[in-house]
């Protein structure tokens, strides 16, 4: 039997696993005495407010966020011809680096992220035109 630590949400646990040999089961486990409970955490402050998005001109395309993340890097500026499969920018998510590609040759009209911003799934990141 082996006994881990671990913490959830803010909130730790003793936890006991048996391990199971091929063909085999584990003995069931006696229970163990609960983990003592951590303080409260304090409320987190409410998010501010959405901006409203600017408008996206007529016969432009947006590139948005596939998932929510952090901008690593921004690779483009506005003005610039980019080719389809060509890195927009960087979006971290769930602690892996995602190319964001263009999806097809275009000019970037507007960038409207920068590094080290935070993004929800669906959030305007660069504007094509």
């Amino acid at each position: 039997m082996k006994k881990f630590n671990v913490t959830v949400n803010g909130t730790a646990y003793d936890v006991e696993v048996n391990e199971v040999k091929a063909g085999g089961a584990a003995a069931p486990a006696p229970k163990a005495a609960p983990a003592p409970k951590a303080a409260p955490a304090a409320a987190p402050a409410p998010a501010p407010a959405p901006k409203a998005a600017a408008p996206v001109p007529a016969g432009a395309e947006t590139v948005k966020a596939p998932m929510p993340g952090k901008i690593l890097s921004v690779a483009v500026s506005a003005g610039q011809q980019v080719k389809k499969g060509e890195t927009l920018l960087i979006l971290e998510a769930m602690k892996m680096q995602n190319e964001i590609a263009a999806p097809h040759d275009a000019t970037v009209t507007e960038v409207r992220v920068s590094a080290n911003q935070t993004v929800a799934t669906g959030d305007d990141m660069v504007v094509l035109g």
